[in-house]
């Protein structure tokens, strides 16, 4: 049966969704609406891992290799505090250009028949005539503020401030660098994601952001003063604004909002990607998600079965998947927010820490004493069923008496 969609948003989630369901089924008339111009994407470099990749290869081989081919790797982090240097192996991570990685889902989607139109601005009083209508708009949904009530929607500001960058500088692994001012510590994560280029994301409390002088000035000063804190990892290159790349009025610094809904899906409304959902970029799992929505959501409508069932089984298979990367991504937030709880240990034992950010139970246990504790659950399996055990109830204890102290129990 031929069905009528009609993805709100030029991001990875609605191009991404395009392709599948036109893979599935080439009747189907789908039709992509971006308010902006084609190629005029913000951000830099995206990563992702390896499981995306064979996720991606298991759907569209095509736009998998593609992605693949546009991508360059490291399997290793070094991470710089002051005048140290510690590295270590990890996982194999993938980074692409933003703008790139759009270029690749979008000229997919059209060779399947995927009309794509830019420039083209869908307002909540003016929705398509369509089967289904995707959000797939960002945070800031017009679609999804609409109906705010309906989706339950909660957004809570993060407490750390950060600024996202380009450089001129490609760094060979996923670099974090931690720096000592007088007014606090600021630090940033880089990565690759081309041949010429790396992102680098530059974070640090708000009280330093203003006692540094970082919330005044043009922007040209201000990247300066960024260049001189990082000139140790830099190696003279310059850092890349937005107004300098061309793509905006300036670098923007921001506080994360962390964004949920108690349901996606109103009538034949359904939300994908941030619309739906986000997690702290300290994961790097924003544009997998958004991919992974997408997938469970072309599941959910292949099967025979009236909308509202394909709708509600998208959702509850989502949401369950999310539960233990929005816990991860809410501790790694904290870990940053804490900073001063792990960046006097030896840099050794604060990478280490930093690679257990994720973990419930790091909080609530002396750094030192878990770092010798995760050195000995690594060579015993009994024990790394005890912290897997404990970790989440130590939390939800702590939770609890939190919300009691203040009257919310």
């Amino acid at each position: 049966m031929c069905v009528k969609v009609a993805c709100v948003g030029g991001g990875p989630a609605g191009l991404y969704l395009s392709i599948l369901l036109k893979r599935q089924d080439p009747s189907h008339d789908i039709t992509v609406h971006e308010r902006d111009p084609e190629g005029s994407t913000y951000g830099w470099g995206v990563t992702y891992w390896r499981e995306l990749l064979d996720r991606l290869h298991e759907h569209d081989p095509e736009s998998a290799r593609a992605v693949r081919e546009n991508s360059v790797r490291w399997n290793q982090g070094v991470a710089h505090v002051g005048d140290l240097t510690t590295r270590r192996p990890g996982d194999e991570g993938h980074g692409i250009g933003r703008h790139r990685f759009l270029e690749i889902l979008a000229d997919r989607a059209r060779s399947l028949g995927v009309r794509l139109e830019f420039e083209r601005e869908i307002t909540p009083g003016g929705l398509p005539d369509a089967d289904l209508v995707v959000a797939g708009d960002g945070v800031g949904s017009a679609l999804r503020t609409r109906h705010a009530e309906h989706f339950g929607t909660r957004i809570k500001n993060g407490r750390n401030t950060y600024v996202w960058l380009g450089t001129t500088k490609v760094f060979d692994s996923f670099t974090f660098a931690f720096v000592e001012t007088g007014h606090g510590w600021i630090w940033c994560y880089g990565y690759p994601y081309g041949a010429d280029r790396s992102t680098c994301v530059i974070e640090c409390a708000p009280e330093t952001r203003t006692g540094l002088g970082l919330d005044r000035g043009s922007e040209a000063e201000r990247l300066a003063l960024l260049e001189k804190l990082f000139a140790g990892i830099l190696d003279g290159h310059p850092l890349i604004g937005s107004a300098s790349a061309g793509s905006g009025s300036g670098a923007q610094w921001l506080t994360f909002r962390t964004l949920t809904n108690r349901t996606w899906h109103r009538g034949n409304l359904v939300l994908v990607g941030d619309a739906a959902h986000t997690t702290h970029y300290s994961i790097g799992a924003g544009t997998t998600l958004a991919l992974e929505d997408a997938i469970a959501l072309a599941g959910a409508l292949r099967e025979p079965a009236p909308l509202p069932y394909a709708l509600a089984r998208y959702e509850h298979e989502r949401k369950k998947a999310l539960l233990p990367v929005q816990s991860a991504a809410r501790y790694s937030a904290q870990w940053y927010e804490n900073l001063q709880r792990y960046i006097h240990l030896p840099p050794e034992r604060m990478f280490a820490l930093l690679g257990q950010r994720h973990s419930p139970l790091l909080p609530y246990v002396p750094p030192q004493l878990y770092y010798r504790i995760d050195h000995a659950v690594g060579r015993s399996e009994g024990l790394r069923r005890l912290k897997r055990w404990l970790g989440p109830r130590i939390a939800r204890t702590v939770h609890a008496r939190t919300l009691a102290s203040r009257g919310q129990g």
